[in-house]
């Protein structure tokens, strides 16, 4: 029986799920790696490492699915960060992940010096630190050396291609994440790269998500239990290749992702440069549907706040699941309850995401009374997350990109207290699918529709079952509408204090 990989490379962890030909999954491995932090502000991932974890993820999905059975993969990526790699593919530094805030001043100056608003109209993005454009900047100016030396400058899409024996290759959506990339022509800019100091040849081949890249090198397919004339596939950008798992494909539906960060994916079927988009940082960037585009609204604090709070705080729910064999996440969502905290956070443990692109302001907590429990606490810190989205999605609606329906992906989507939470405090319904792994499906789906030639969207349909659907409680209506308005005040009142 032919089966499709998809891996995902994420900011904390890897994974590879295998699917059959109906979108059955078949087989599941996960590694985690570390995110390392060597100076204030920086944050980084040892790019080899990441490699051998996703090495070892794709043998061991592989072996269980059953020896040979694996006919084609494709890979979806974190965006923005990049590995310089020389003539043997290894790492000459570690990769600067979203959040790093060493380019700050590189986002400025270089901007203003280029233009803000032809940079919008070329890439469909606004400036920001996290992209690879910044980080490549200050690679130039603070490691020469390293800057003259790397042979390539590879996201990880086409570095783990590479590492498998291909012509390095990535899928549009994440090239349209390094703000290199020419989202109308769908090329490499070269007023860009000409302005940086940087040649096409030194990145990887941009091609529609979908495309088949090449094959694995026989003698790594037989290392990672694979058959003979494995085929690869581009794919792309997490958010997108996990906004298609989800089904988004179509406009009035969205993706709504909990990982290290919180993000909702919205597609339209052409490109929109517009002033409400760009003043509020929503990019126009590819889908990994051809012919249509995506927007994404995001909070890098996400997820990440739930692991800073069990890894500070959670001794007693890390002490519990290992005894009992809980996840010590679900201990700490029961502990949150299931009515409104009663306080009010403003999610920034780490620069803000959109709608105002921030690295400065610091996080908050108000509200807090000796009576404050933990439990309050916890479920504060989601709250204060799902408002975030909620404030992204009015202006997503203002600018004419309204969300009628939200799909849960993701390994917060397995948990029908969280996903109840956000339903709470949106006020939407939020859709469960059967499967979570919504980024690896849908790479794994472009893979299928690329070898039988099916139409993807159809073949979306037939795989994509959904489950569960939380409804917003109309008890807590009221308050959460008054808990945003109050929220909506956070950011203008604190950003001067902080």
């Amino acid at each position: 029986m032919n089966c499709y990989m998809g891996i995902d490379i994420g900011t904390s962890g890897c994974k590879a799920v295998v699917f059959d030909q109906n979108g059955q999954q078949i087989s599941w491995a996960y590694r985690e790696y570390d995110v390392l932090s060597p100076e204030p502000g920086w944050a980084e991932l040892d790019s080899d490492e990441v490699i051998k974890k996703c090495f070892e993820v794709i043998g061991q999905a592989a072996g269980d699915a059953g020896e040979g059975s694996v006919r084609g993969l494709g890979i979806s990526s974190q965006g923005e960060a990049f590995a310089p790699i020389d003539k043997e593919g290894k790492a000459l530094a570690n990769a600067m992940v979203s959040f790093d805030t060493r380019t700050v001043e590189y986002s400025r100056k270089w901007t203003q010096e280029f233009g803000a608003e032809k940079l919008y109209r070329i890439t469909g993005q606004t400036a920001h630190p996290m992209y690879s454009l910044f980080k490549l900047l200050w690679l130039r100016d603070n490691r020469p050396e390293i800057f003259s030396e790397a042979q390539k400058f590879l996201c990880f899409e086409d570095l783990l291609g590479f590492r498998l024996g291909l012509a390095p290759a990535m899928g549009w959506p994440l090239a349209g994440r390094t703000m290199f990339f020419d989202v109308s022509r769908h090329e490499w800019s070269g007023e860009i790269l000409d302005a940086v100091g940087l040649s096409a040849d030194k990145l990887a081949r941009p091609l529609q998500s979908g495309t088949v890249a090449g094959t694995i090198k026989s003698q790594t397919a037989r290392e990672l239990g694979l058959g003979e004339e494995v085929f690869v596939i581009t794919a792309g950008h997490d958010q997108t290749c996990g906004a298609l798992g989800a089904g988004v494909t179509k406009p009035g539906v969205a993706m709504y992702a909990t990982g290290t960060v919180e993000c909702i994916t919205a597609a339209f079927p052409e490109a929109i440069f517009s002033e409400e988009l760009r003043k509020n940082n929503l990019c126009t960037y590819d889908h990994t549907v051809a012919g249509m585009y995506a927007t994404v609204a995001f909070s890098l604090t996400g997820g990440n706040i739930l692991k800073w709070f069990r890894d500070e705080f959670g001794a007693e729910e890390l002490a519990e699941a290992e005894r009992t064999r809980v996840n010590a996440y679900e201990l700490l969502l029961k502990a949150a309850g299931g009515k409104p905290s009663g306080l009010l956070v403003l999610p920034y443990f780490t620069p803000s995401g959109t709608p105002y692109f921030d690295t400065q302001t610091k996080g908050a907590i108000l509200g807090l009374r000796l009576s404050t429990t933990r439990g309050e606490l916890i479920r504060a810190l989601l709250e204060g997350v799902a408002f975030e989205m909620r404030l992204n999605l009015q202006i997503l609606a203002r600018s004419g990109c309204e969300v009628r329906q939200l799909r849960a992906i993701g390994g917060g989507a397995k948990s029908e207290i969280w996903t109840q939470l956000k339903a709470d405090v949106i006020g939407k319904p939020i859709t469960a699918l059967k499967v979570t792994e919504a980024g690896c499906m849908g790479v794994a789906m472009l893979a299928r529709a690329a070898e039988a030639g099916e139409p993807l969207i159809k073949l979306a349909e037939e795989w994509i079952e959904t489950s569960d659907v939380k409804e917003p409680r109309a008890e807590w209506a009221d308050w959460y509408e008054g808990q945003f308005e109050r929220y909506k005040q956070l950011y203008p009142a604190l950003r001067e204090l902080t």
